[in-house]
């Protein structure tokens, strides 16, 4: 069913199906042993379907990235090796996939899923999940066939963004009693991701979050419409591009 399964670049019924199965099994609690399996089958199907991944929407990278890194956190070493040599694989992959150029994509959604993990209080183990991040520049690092290329010090500054991600967390943390100071940090958070829409999207939604819960819904319904106007801007440009 290759053919079948690859049609409109993986955007199709029978893909969403084959994959939701795969990506269940990183949902729902498995035993050490079945989780190695998963890995391999999971390393075997990005290998085999790329241009799903790389090519057509960004859906699937984006669940895959979300379900990879919560398992970074995991108490079991086994699982988090396998979990950091998958995150590898994808990268990887992505870069060879643009012929040695970028992993961008990838390296969006991973960012944009840490975001997501811290906002919905998912990414906890802090300790574990820089073990991962030193496991991932490890392999980088050591990754001959990628030594001549710029791939190694695009994996670096990958885990260099994220650290920051996580170090603006941690303040966050210590204000957490605080709703005022919070906001105006995830604010701050925000507005350093000017250039990239869909992070400063993340943490808006974040943002509005946090004022729903505290009741402040008028502030909450000027996050939403701030991310209604950058969806807004996006598809505006995205018109006069196509137009050319």
């Amino acid at each position: 069913f290759q053919t079948q399964l690859l049609s409109n670049d993986g955007h199709n019924p029978l893909m969403k199906k084959v994959f939701d199965i795969h990506l269940a099994f990183l949902k729902n609690g498995q035993s050490e042993a079945a989780l190695k399996h998963v890995f391999a089958s999971l390393r075997a199907f990005i290998s085999k379907f790329p241009s799903a991944f790389f090519k057509g929407r960004v859906n699937m990278c984006a669940a895959l990235c979300y379900e990879i890194l919560k398992c970074c956190t995991s108490k079991l070493s086994s699982t988090r090796n396998e979990a950091s040599a998958l995150l590898y694989l994808l990268m990887r992959n992505n870069f060879e996939f643009t012929k040695r150029r970028t992993f961008l994509r990838t390296h969006l959604q991973i960012i944009i899923a840490v975001s997501q993990l811290i906002a919905d209080v998912a990414l906890s183990g802090g300790t574990r999940f820089q073990d991962s991040l030193l496991i991932i520049n490890n392999f980088a690092n050591s990754d001959r066939p990628m030594k001549a290329t710029a791939f190694p010090s695009e994996v670096k500054d990958l885990t260099k963004r994220i650290r920051t991600v996580l170090m603006a967390t941690a303040q966050m943390k210590e204000h957490e009693k605080d709703p005022e100071m919070l906001v105006d940090l995830q604010y701050s958070l925000a507005k350093s991701y000017a250039s990239t829409p869909e992070l400063r999207k993340t943490w808006l939604d974040s943002m509005a979050k946090i004022h729903v819960k505290n009741g402040d819904f008028s502030e909450a319904a000027m996050c939403y419409v701030h991310v209604a106007a950058l969806v807004a801007e996006f598809l505006h440009r995205k018109s006069k591009y196509l137009l050319f």
